[in-house]
C-alpha cells in the first residue's frame, strides 16, 4: 500500500462500477477520496451491505461507508455535472473539508449506442453534457487547486484513444467521448507549453469489457457472456499505476488499461487472470491492438498562434 498522506483525490461518477472501485483503491493507498455523482442514499439502512456494486443500491453513500468502515477518509458529495453551479460547488466543498486537491478522475458519462438517424435529439444532448461539458466544467473549477498540489496535480479521464472504428454504430457517443480525448491532448500541451512539469492529465479506456451495470443486462441474457468480462480492479490498478508514474511518462496520453500496465513505466504486469470474472477464461479484447500515431511532422510549427483571452483584454488562464 502506497503512504500518501493527506493527498485528496476527487472521484466524480463513484457511484458504482469502474467509478466505485477507483475511490476504494485510492482509499485502500491512503488517499482521502471524494465521492461524487447524482446518487445518494441513506447508507445506513442497506442491507445487506456492501450492496452489490453493479447494481442501483451502490451510490456515493454506500461508498462513503464503505471507505471508512475500511479504515479510510472519504466524504460523499452530490453533484449534477451538466450543472456548472453544481460542480463549482463540489469543488469549493472539497477544498473546505480537506484544505487542498490532488487528484481528480473524471468516470461520470452517459450512453447511447446507435446510428445517428436513430440518436434522438435529447439522447445527443444528454450525452455532450455529461461527457465532453460536465468534463470541461469540472477540470475548469479544478485546476486552480490542482496546480497548488505540492506533489503536482493529476487528471485521469475515462475516454478512449482516438482511431476510426470506435465512431462504428455509435456516432454521437463518440463525439463526446472522443471530445474528452481531444481535452485531455490540448491540456497536456497547455501544462507543457506554461512550464508545469509537475502537472499531468492522462485519458484510460479498458481494453477488454469490464464488469458493469450495463453488462449485467447481457449475461443475465446469456450468462456464457460473462467469459468475456474483466473485473473493475484492472481498471483501478492502471489509474493508481498512472499516479504512481512520472509526469513526462503520462502527461497526454490516450492508453488502454492493460496496456499500461504491461508497460515499462505501468509496473509491466502479465498476468491478467486474476481480473477475469470468470476464474479460467480468457476475455476477448475489444479494442486494437495497435493505435494510430496523432503527431505531424510539422507539430511544433503552431504559425502564428492567437490567445483570444489576452485580445479580448482579459487575464489568460489555463
Amino acid at each position: 500500500m502506497a503512504d500518501n498522506g493527506n493527498k485528496v483525490a476527487l472521484v466524480v461518477g463513484a457511484s458504482r462500477g469502474i467509478g466505485r472501485q477507483i475511490a476504494i483503491d485510492l482509499a485502500k493507498n491512503g488517499y482521502a477520496v471524494v465521492v461524487a455523482a447524482k446518487s445518494i442514499s441513506d447508507a445506513k439502512s442497506v442491507t445487506p451491505f456492501p450492496p452489490d456494486p453493479n447494481s442501483p443500491q451502490s451510490t456515493i453513500s454506500t461508498v462513503e461507508r464503505e471507505i471508512i468502515e475500511a479504515g479510510g477518509r472519504a466524504t460523499a458529495i452530490p453533484v449534477d455535472v451538466r450543472d456548472f453551479a453544481s460542480v463549482q460547488k463540489l469543488i469549493d466543498r472539497t477544498i473546505e473539508t480537506y484544505s487542498r486537491l490532488d487528484v481528480l478522475v473524471y468516470n461520470s458519462g452517459a450512453i447511447w449506442w446507435a446510428s445517428v438517424e436513430d440518436t434522438p435529439m435529447k439522447r445527443f444532448q444528454l450525452m455532450q453534457r455529461v461527457n465532453p461539458e460536465g468534463l470541461y466544467g469540472t477540470v475548469q473549477a479544478a485546476l486552480p487547486h490542482l496546480k497548488k498540489s505540492h506533489s503536482g496535480g493529476r487528471i485521469v479521464v475515462v475516454s478512449p484513444p482516438i482511431y476510426s472504428r470506435f465512431f462504428r454504430g455509435k456516432t454521437a457517443y463518440a463525439m463526446g467521448k472522443i471530445g474528452m480525448s481531444v481535452l485531455t491532448k490540448g491540456l497536456a500541451m497547455d501544462f507543457q507549453r506554461q512550464g508545469l512539469a509537475n502537472m499531468a492529465i492522462t485519458s484510460l479506456w479498458p481494453a477488454v469489457a469490464i464488469e458493469s451495470a450495463a453488462t449485467r443486462k447481457m449475461t443475465q441474457a446469456n450468462p456464457s457472456e460473462a467469459r468475456d468480462l474483466r473485473r473493475a480492479t484492472v481498471f483501478s490498478d492502471a489509474v493508481l499505476a498512472v499516479l504512481r508514474a512520472p509526469t513526462s511518462a503520462v502527461n497526454g496520453l490516450l492508453e488502454l488499461d492493460e496496456d499500461f500496465l504491461r508497460s515499462e513505466v505501468g509496473g509491466k504486469v502479465t498476468n491478467f487472470a486474476r481480473y477475469s470474472v470468470v476464474p479460467g477464461s480468457e476475455p476477448r479484447r475489444i479494442m486494437p491492438a495497435a493505435l494510430p500515431d496523432l503527431t505531424v511532422a510539422e507539430q511544433d510549427d503552431e504559425g502564428k498562434r492567437m490567445d483570444s483571452a489576452k485580445d479580448r483584454g482579459g487575464k489568460a488562464k489555463l
